[in-house]
């Protein structure tokens, strides 16, 4: 059984930046993407970033390129950190950590793939 802990959600104002971070525990064997995905208040759940664990690939959303990049801490191998810059109104959600074992990148935001979730951590862009 895998664990994920977000954290690092925040109230900024448009153009700030935050830090997201998740934390897996249980067995890292039991999935080889990590994806974070966000969802506002009456919208569906989008793909916003996800990292292949094996090479260290990485795939975005159109939205988010150039401003969210994620990776794994260097210094601790199972957390997953999302970078976001340049943050906009439309920014804000509450974003959830996933992971799971995803057959190709293409896939990479379909969320039904992922079999464990963290419970999410909230992001509010102020203009």
């Amino acid at each position: 059984q895998v664990q994920l802990v977000e954290s690092g959600g925040d109230s900024v104002q448009a153009g700030g930046s935050l830090r997201l971070s998740c934390a897996a525990s249980g067995y890292s064997d039991s999935f080889n993407y990590v994806g974070w995905f966000r969802q506002a208040p009456g919208k569906e759940r989008e793909g916003v970033a996800a990292i292949y664990i094996g090479d260290g690939r990485t795939v975005y959303a159109d939205s988010v390129k150039g401003r969210f990049t994620i990776s794994q801490d260097n210094a601790k191998n199972t957390t997953y950190l999302l970078q976001m810059i340049s943050l906009k109104p439309e920014d804000t959600a509450m974003y959830y950590c996933a992971a799971g074992w995803i057959g190709a990148y293409w896939y990479a935001f379909e969320s039904g793939r992922y079999k464990y979730w963290g419970q999410g951590t909230q992001v509010t862009v102020s203009s």
